[in-house]
């Protein structure tokens, strides 16, 4: 999974706003928020920032 660095110094967690930090591993970028923690697919290389294909 490669993103941009600027991208995660802007990305926010479209449920809580919180930041996003990028999880190499599971290609997914993850919430920062103890409350909200949702998890976010990477598919080819793009972020898919929908709160519906998130998981906890």
């Amino acid at each position: 999974m490669k993103l941009e660095p600027f991208f995660l110094d802007v990305a926010a967690c479209p449920q809580c706003h919180a930041p996003l930090r990028a999880d190499e591993e599971a290609e997914e970028l993850v919430c920062t928020s103890d409350e909200c923690g949702l998890a976010y697919p990477v598919r080819d290389g793009i972020p898919v920032l929908l709160v519906e294909e998130a998981r906890r």
